[in-house]
């Protein structure tokens, strides 16, 4: 746990506005906390929340910290607020290549509803759009696939600059986020409950 925490990278998140799938967001979760990333953002605006549940999240809920925002406007006030480039995926003329944006600095990816994409509000007030290359007919991947390849180029260019090989969260940080875990695992003391409210690290 503690090696797993060391590696996370807080100032590397995503968002999802309206995703109304409980298996593209699991497939989401899954691909996150894979790479490292801590925190997801959801909003949701137009389609209803999902309920989100252990078993569609293959477990990785126990182990993220997922926050819920009102609007857009709330979301990116708190995500500029700590220093994220906010980067929605749309297509457009003014867009910018996956490949060529520098995703070892604080990054905020924002992906869209399956069928709609991001809305209007999110492309327009996002610092900048990408799209991921393609060669083919096709213009869009499904969202999960999306956000895969978006997050191991992050993942692939974080390595490269050594940001996996210290840490980044503080000590207190690490501390808390352990403690919070091990009382969920039972692990710190084993009469304790399990935190039912933990699902938001887990």
């Amino acid at each position: 746990m503690i090696d797993v925490l060391k590696r996370r990278q807080p100032d590397l998140t995503v968002v999802l506005e309206n995703v109304h799938d409980p298996h593209n967001i699991s497939a989401v979760l899954r691909s996150c906390e894979a790479v490292g990333i801590g925190d997801v953002h959801l909003i949701y605006t137009v389609e209803e929340r999902p309920k989100l549940s252990r078993v569609v999240s293959a477990g990785t809920l126990r182990w993220l910290n997922v926050v819920d925002h009102q609007s857009i406007d709330d979301c990116y006030a708190a995500l500029r607020a700590r220093g994220f480039t906010i980067y929605a995926t749309h297509l457009d003329d003014n867009r910018l290549e996956l490949f060529d944006l520098d995703l070892t600095q604080p990054s905020a990816l924002v992906f869209g509803n399956e069928q709609r994409g991001v809305s209007p509000e999110a492309a327009e007030a996002a610092d900048a759009t990408m799209i991921i290359p393609m060669m083919g007919m096709v213009q869009s991947l499904n969202i999960s696939v999306a956000c895969a390849v978006t997050l191991y180029e992050a993942l692939r260019q974080r390595h490269a600059a050594g940001l996996y090989e210290q840490a980044r969260l503080s000590d207190s940080e690490i501390e808390t986020r352990l403690d919070a875990w091990l009382r969920r695992e039972r692990r710190a003391n084993p009469d304790l409950p399990a935190d039912s409210a933990s699902d938001r690290y887990g």
